[in-house]
């Protein structure tokens, strides 16, 4: 296979895409950011992700699938207490918006219609923070090759709680103002505006922690 012979790429995380194949002969352009969905081998080319989600991998994804509706739980509980019939109906609904938020983060992820993805091994803790590793060859321009090079483990959690935010809007304010008529006006969404802070919080915690966690 015959490939075109370039400089090295400065960097931990900054690649040379493909441009073109023909048979055997690949053409790579200069060093630079990878697409989305592809990361850098040890010969620094951009390759696409095409692996399977580890054990850890999977157990880290349920672990922040399941905060949002752990809290969903909580704070119905919190504002229903004894005073409403309708908390069983809300840890329903609850459960069914982040099960079809799960459902459709998986449909359209890569590959798209499919209930399972393609992912970037994990291969250290800097893979989770590729902004903090740009070069700076001359030391004031600054070469920006941040990518997700643990694609979609970073990214994937966001759109999750997009969805999970979305199917809260749509299904719970009709279903509590429905069932919930023995909690006084100011009392019955108490839940949903929890749910407008800590969607907040846990967007913040995966954007900081997630690689640590």
């Amino acid at each position: 296979m015959a490939v075109d012979i370039q400089p090295a790429c400065l960097g931990l995380y900054c690649g040379k895409t493909l441009l073109f194949k023909n048979g055997s002969t690949e053409i790579y352009g200069e060093c630079g950011v990878c697409p989305r969905g592809q990361r850098t081998n040890a010969q620094k080319y951009c390759q696409p992700c095409t692996e399977s989600p580890e054990l850890y991998d999977w157990l880290y994804l349920g672990f922040m699938a399941m905060l949002p509706l752990v809290l969903h739980w909580f704070f119905i509980e919190w504002y229903s207490g004894k005073k409403s019939s309708s908390a069983l109906f809300q840890h329903i609904t609850a459960l069914f918006e982040c099960t079809m938020a799960a459902i459709i983060t998986l449909l359209v992820s890569d590959p798209v219609g499919v209930l399972y993805i393609h992912s970037c091994r994990v291969l250290m803790l800097s893979d989770w923070y590729t902004m903090l590793y740009n070069p700076s060859p001359d030391y004031v321009t600054t070469v920006h090759c941040t990518h997700e090079a643990v694609y979609p483990l970073y990214t994937i959690v966001f759109i999750y709680y997009a969805f999970c935010l979305v199917l809260m809007m749509l299904l719970r304010p009709l279903l509590v103002k429905k069932i919930a008529c023995g909690l006084g006006k100011s009392d019955r969404f108490k839940s949903i505006y929890a749910a407008l802070y800590f969607f907040p919080i846990l967007t913040v915690l995966q954007a900081v922690g997630g690689g640590l966690l």
